[in-house]
């Protein structure tokens, strides 16, 4: 089974999906299995590696400890053509559709597409959108972007079409890192609603409670990072992920 339909499966089965980012650059490679070991028994449904920064050259050490440390999908989330892995399960093929800048359109994309295929990864194409929280955020500042408004949940759902129109096959709301300000509720609701997409969620989400919110307004997936890098308790896991699966909960 394709990464992407097993994340459907699990989607359908508990009402939506928890992944937690690990980003080689905030723990060495020895706490990043460590992590994924946690994670896998806390519940979590995937880990998504990547960043939008690289300061140590240990990507495939990571990606390889952390895929030889769980049975959880582990799925890239690249900040660039240099943050491709073999040793990974599937990969982000992200087109950055809120913003105008042609490299993060589609020019980093011709340059990574020959690798991914050479190296046998799963693409799963994915609308990436910044949606404004409050913060310049690294992603941000590195895409020389602007973020859709967060007021403007009717340019969100725009988007969120085009992206399905285009033939991707999930979108990705993106507040940043440690945003001051996670996706508001309204915003994946117009897009959940309109553009009848996957849907997933990140950036600024702090507690379970918020992350249930985002499942109640229609995100099919959430992601944590920052919150789980300065308290990676697996009883806190656990409770997002019992937030997330609202079906089993």
């Amino acid at each position: 089974m394709k990464v992407f339909d097993r994340l459907l499966e699990i989607r359908e089965k508990r009402g939506a999906g928890y992944f937690v980012l690990i980003d080689p650059d905030k723990q060495d490679v020895a706490r990043a299995a460590e992590l994924a070991k946690i994670c896998e028994e806390a519940g979590v449904d995937a880990l998504l590696i990547g960043g939008s920064l690289l300061l140590a050259n240990v990507f495939d050490e990571t990606v390889m400890a952390v895929k030889n440390a769980c049975s959880l999908p582990v799925i890239l989330f690249p900040g660039s053509t240099k943050q491709i892995s073999r040793y990974a399960d599937a990969i982000l093929f992200l087109s950055l559709i809120s913003g105008r800048n042609p490299e993060s359109l589609i020019g980093g994309q011709v340059m990574a597409a020959p690798i991914i295929k050479s190296v046998q990864l799963e693409p799963i194409s994915t609308g990436y959108m910044f949606i404004e929280s409050g913060t310049v955020t690294s992603a941000l500042f590195m895409s020389d972007t602007r973020p859709i408004p967060n007021e403007k949940p009717d340019i969100a759902a725009a988007h969120a079409l085009a992206a399905k129109y285009l033939g991707m096959q999930c979108v990705y709301l993106e507040a940043g890192s440690g945003a001051k300000q996670s996706v508001p509720t309204r915003i994946i609701s117009a897009v959940r609603n309109y553009a009848e997409i996957p849907t997933i969620v990140g950036g600024g989400i702090r507690t379970p409670a918020e992350a249930r919110e985002k499942v109640l307004a229609g995100a099919d997936f959430v992601v944590t990072g920052t919150i789980i890098e300065k308290d990676s308790n697996p009883a806190l896991i656990r409770a997002f992920a019992d937030a997330v699966h609202v079906k089993e909960s």
